[in-house]
């Protein structure tokens, strides 16, 4: 059994007992949220969609941060350069259950 769930701008394909990471939230560790199922997959009753009730748990493990990535900016003739960093900030869950 798995689900495709809406974890903030993105969709995660997941199943009982992965541990995925998400775009950052204010919950810290040991607590549970709940993410919205767009399509689950039960192995006996096939595929459904449009499961406004359903809902994944999830446990928050903690925080993670994602690669770095340099931005660089450079104009020929004109002495401009710019350097920039960013690191985006994750939440790392473990899935515990799914309710259809």
């Amino acid at each position: 059994m798995y689900a495709i769930v809406r974890a903030g701008a993105k969709q995660e394909k997941v199943a009982v007992g992965d541990v995925i990471e998400i775009d950052k939230v204010a919950t810290p560790g040991g607590e549970t949220l709940a993410l919205p199922v767009l399509l689950a997959d039960d192995g006996d009753k096939g595929t459904t969609t449009g499961l406004d009730k359903a809902s994944v748990t999830v446990e928050v493990l903690g925080g993670t941060k994602g690669p770095k990535i340099i931005i660089q900016k450079y104009k020929n003739k004109t002495g401009y350069k710019k350097r920039q960093g960013h690191r985006q900030k994750y939440t790392q869950v473990k899935v515990t259950d799914i309710s259809l």
